[in-house]
């Protein structure tokens, strides 16, 4: 990971322009940790914010290992920052989005009862010059579409690697997977962040290219390009021993994914429940629900086909369900108090 102005990696994922960043806990600075501000904008390159720098040497390194090949297969990993807090993108993203209107923030209201909300803590040390998103929807507003800018450079990114990609491979014979390690909050649930165990926290972007015949209606002409979407439920640890099974790899035994080759040749497959933890609390996703568990035995428990923005706990009135998804979640994951 080159680190550049900003000189580690720690302060490249809270960087800003130019080798600003967040300041971390034992280090020292003329100013205090709480005076960067929630969100910028810098008119200059890319390179003006570390994903300049990362998508630069993965381009690099592609240059690199494609001449080095020698028909052998290889894997890169590119790790884009962007979008995190603080939200810090070029100028030119932000422009984007100057006269757009974006949607209305959904379900914005604090749940009632036992839940994972928590006060968005992350978000509300950085500068905010006393605005409060949760009560000024102009700041709100001003919140999101910055945002949207970290996502517009981070596409932009993305796309320098691909175009590469495929100037050097234009048969289209490299598998791409694009992921995200979590979703975000902008105002659902009266939460700024993540951390916590609602979908918006947990879902997360996942696009698999594969020209691999391994696929049983893969479509071997590559003079077109074939796309589907899958509602299946899936996991982030899936990843591993799917890149095996397109490129013939032997799985290794003892990972807890599972291939979705399945999923890729039938995206109307159902998936499997999904589990993911927080501290002492954890969650299972399926098809129709999803569960949170509480350490103390509490649940929450939203139906999908009704509710899929998780507004109304109906754990009270589904005890057969909730006993039934409890029971597959600590199959997998262990709760503790």
């Amino acid at each position: 990971m080159p680190c550049g102005v900003w000189k580690s990696p720690v302060r490249a994922m809270h960087g800003l322009a130019n080798g600003s960043y967040r300041m971390q806990k034992g280090e020292y600075s003329d100013r205090p940790a709480d005076a960067i501000t929630l969100f910028e904008t810098f008119d200059g390159p890319d390179s003006s914010y570390p994903d300049g720098l990362i998508v630069d040497e993965g381009i690099r390194q592609l240059d690199q290992l494609w001449e080095q090949r020698n028909d052998q297969p290889f894997f890169l990993a590119v790790g884009v920052i962007r979008p995190h807090l603080p939200f810090g993108a070029p100028k030119k993203y932000l422009d984007l989005y100057a006269d757009k209107t974006l949607p209305a923030i959904a379900h914005p209201e604090k749940p009632t009862g036992t839940s994972t909300w928590h006060r968005s803590g992350e978000f509300f040390k950085y500068q905010r010059g006393g605005n409060d998103p949760r009560t000024d929807p102009v700041f709100a507003l001003k919140a999101r579409k910055h945002y949207a800018a970290c996502v517009s450079y981070a596409d932009s990114n993305v796309g320098k690697i691909l175009d590469r990609l495929k100037e050097l491979d234009p048969d289209n014979e490299t598998i791409v997977v694009l992921w995200g390690d979590h979703g975000f909050h902008l105002g659902e649930h009266a939460i700024w962040g993540k951390h916590c165990l609602f979908e918006e926290s947990l879902r997360s972007p996942l696009i698999i290219r594969s020209p691999n015949s391994k696929i049983s209606n893969a479509k071997t002409s590559s003079a077109k390009t074939f796309i589907q979407k899958s509602n299946s439920i899936v996991e982030s640890v899936d990843i591993f021993p799917t890149l095996c099974a397109l490129t013939g790899i032997e799985t290794p035994a003892d990972l807890a994914g599972q291939s979705l080759l399945s999923t890729l040749s039938d995206p109307a497959s159902m998936g499997r429940p999904a589990i993911s933890y927080r501290g002492n609390m954890a969650t299972i996703r399926t098809a129709t629900h999803r569960l949170i568990a509480h350490p103390d035995g509490a649940n929450e428990l939203y139906d999908h086909t009704v509710d899929p923005g998780e507004a109304v706990n109906i754990a009270g009135s589904q005890k057969e369900l909730v006993d039934e998804l409890r029971s597959q979640l600590n199959s997998r994951v262990k709760m503790t108090e």
